[in-house]
């Protein structure tokens, strides 16, 4: 089959690789109709790579037809549709009878000390092979997979595997007051999707905060309020302007360690990736640095007693967080990775409406074969061609 392969830093290539088959008796193989790129995946192709093999297969945001299931998987059959959550989780386990699936302790990888396993996410959460692919081998079949109906266009579901639950996690980590006011960092997908819940969900002032045009004209067209950062020096004197001179009640942080204008962060990922691979995963572990400039911004704009909900992926050992200013402002944090099967009875029936109350099938700016991978990833990484969400196709 064809598979997206990391191969070196902004270095991804469509390789041929043997057709995965069943391995357990929960397992399922799924033909791949439909797999978006992900913030996430820039961190793999820009930052992350002392944790990757040289062919690892990329990809979490999966959904397809099932063509072949084990002995223990009967919730599925040959030939249903399902989508594919990026958290592989058992559903039986401590962790996932209290909705924290992202911390599924049947496949937590406790030799890097990590939570769950990921498909397509490095050695620190498994090491498994992604979605980005023609078949996918689905472990915890019996659990994960979520079955949709056929009919509607992919785009309908395929954000149920990442960007609709992690959104709506984000926001209710961020706890909205109804008729209250929440900024988003970051009009990326997640944040893009961040927006439309928070309005859905009875936010009363949305507001939406980029530099990238493309982005900010998105979110406009969906009710919120956009501040370009290009334009502002003062952003959270901005945002009390248009919140009562308080401050926001909750801030989302959707950007996390991929942030613009972070100078000593960039550099520091450079000079990491400058190292021999194991010394480099051993220094990203022990002594890495994020760009932290959104988060020092989230903190500056919520109002004293509200709430910060951070869904933008950090990794860094040593950031300085500014204790004493959230401590002083008596700020909640809330963060994580997304438990995405929590979440799926609240956005299931939203994706399936069709008035499309949060306009899933306009998400997508472009629908790419998966031969045409290696140029979609340049391109979402320099933020060019207005590319907002990429979704690739390696099969009808």
């Amino acid at each position: 089959m064809k598979a997206v392969a990391w191969h070196g830093k902004r270095d991804v290539r469509v390789d041929t690789v043997p057709d995965p088959k069943l391995e357990e008796p929960t397992d399922a193989i799924v033909r791949i109709t439909s797999t978006g790129i992900c913030g996430s995946d820039l961190h793999l192709y820009e930052v992350l790579g002392p944790f990757l093999e040289e062919g690892d297969i990329l990809g979490h945001e999966p959904m397809g037809v099932v063509e072949e299931v084990g002995s223990e998987v009967t919730g599925l059959k040959p030939g249903d549709r399902v989508v594919v959550p990026f958290n592989i989780s058992c559903g039986h386990c401590w962790m996932c009878t209290q909705g924290l699936q992202s911390q599924c302790e049947t496949t937590q990888v406790t030799e890097h000390g990590k939570g769950g396993a990921l498909f397509g996410y490095t050695k620190l959460y498994g090491q498994v092979p992604g979605g980005q692919a023609e078949y996918l081998r689905v472990p915890q079949a019996q659990y994960g997979p979520i079955k949709v109906p056929d009919g509607p266009p992919d785009e309908r579901f395929v954000y149920l595997s990442d960007v609709v639950p992690t959104a709506w996690q984000a926001v209710e980590y961020a706890a909205v007051p109804v008729g209250g006011s929440v900024v988003v960092f970051g009009l990326g997908p997640i944040g893009q999707m961040c927006c439309r819940i928070a309005g859905h969900r009875g936010a009363g002032r949305v507001i939406g905060v980029d530099l990238v045009p493309e982005r900010l004209t998105l979110a406009a067209r969906y009710g919120v309020t956009t501040l370009d950062l290009r334009d502002h020096d003062d952003l959270a004197g901005a945002v009390r302007e248009l919140t009562g001179g308080r401050g926001a009640d909750s801030v989302i942080d959707a950007v996390g360690m991929e942030a613009h204008g972070a100078p000593v962060g960039r550099l520091a990922h450079q000079m990491v990736n400058l190292l021999p691979k194991p010394l480099a995963a051993k220094v990203t572990e022990t002594a890495g640095l994020d760009r932290l400039s959104v988060l020092y911004e989230a903190i500056r704009t919520v109002r004293r007693g509200g709430t910060i909900s951070l869904s933008g992926v950090y990794g860094g050992m040593v950031d300085p967080i500014p204790m004493m200013e959230l401590f002083d402002k008596q700020v909640q944090l809330r963060m994580g990775q997304a438990n995405v099967r929590r979440w799926i009875d609240d956005v299931l029936p939203l994706v399936q409406d069709g008035a499309d109350p949060l306009g899933v099938t306009d998400l997508a700016t472009h629908r790419l074969p998966l031969d045409d991978a290696p140029e979609a990833y340049r391109m979402f990484q320099e933020k060019r061609d207005g590319v907002i969400k990429v979704l690739l196709r390696p099969s009808a």
